[in-house]
């Protein structure tokens, strides 16, 4: 265990973050929001690459740093970013802006997602980030393959939550959802589904059907 511990560890700092992603990490340290790692942005980074993705979702702004990678993979996409905090999103705004992110590229949606989601397109993204509320991952996930189109990709971070999913005596409501979805994906001919130890856990669901 030792080993892969400082595998994970060598695989996090790996990456070198470019200073605009950093200033925007070092400021949502400093609100209190937690901003996926830079493994989990590399990797996001390249999936929205993989993909070509020319629209993306993403559900839980925080003040812009998983924003920034996907958008780095993909530097001619539209993000579509919900948050129920505007005043995480007015910061996120000002993180986009000081990267030169052009403001048509990036549409900031200020309301709690399981009230916006139901209105947002069928089939209409090629990435869906899902790192929002844990206790709604479910319901995030569902609206998630219904928004993104087929061949393209639902990622959920933080879904080994905490390092607590694997230990079989962590049995919280937050857990036994993770679990659930993670039995659920398995088991589904829907999806091709992936699950990375990299940062929290990323999970990575591929729409093959309908």
């Amino acid at each position: 265990m030792a080993g892969k511990e400082s595998s994970w560890k060598f695989a996090e700092e790996f990456i070198v973050e470019r200073p605009e992603i950093a200033l925007a990490r070092q400021h949502s340290v400093e609100v209190g929001v937690e901003p996926v790692s830079p493994a989990t942005g590399a990797q996001l980074a390249v999936l929205a690459a993989a993909t070509n993705a020319s629209n993306i979702m993403e559900i839980g702004t925080g003040l812009g740093v998983s924003g920034l990678w996907m958008l780095t993979g993909a530097p001619n996409a539209v993000l579509t970013s919900i948050d129920s905090e505007i005043d995480h999103q007015q910061l996120a705004k000002v993180t986009f802006t000081a990267a030169d992110i052009p403001a048509n590229r990036v549409r900031l949606i200020a309301g709690r997602a399981l009230d916006v989601l139901p209105r947002m397109n069928e089939s209409s993204y090629d990435l869906v980030l899902v790192d929002a509320d844990p206790y709604s991952v479910i319901e995030y996930v569902e609206h998630g393959l219904r928004m993104v189109r087929t061949g393209g990709t639902v990622v959920v971070a933080h879904a080994l939550w905490r390092g607590r999913v694997a230990d079989p005596a962590q049995r919280d409501d937050t857990v036994t959802g993770f679990r659930t979805l993670l039995r659920e994906v398995a088991e589904s001919s829907a999806v091709i589904s992936s699950l990375s130890p990299v940062g929290d856990g990323l999970l990575q669901l591929t729409k093959i059907a309908d």
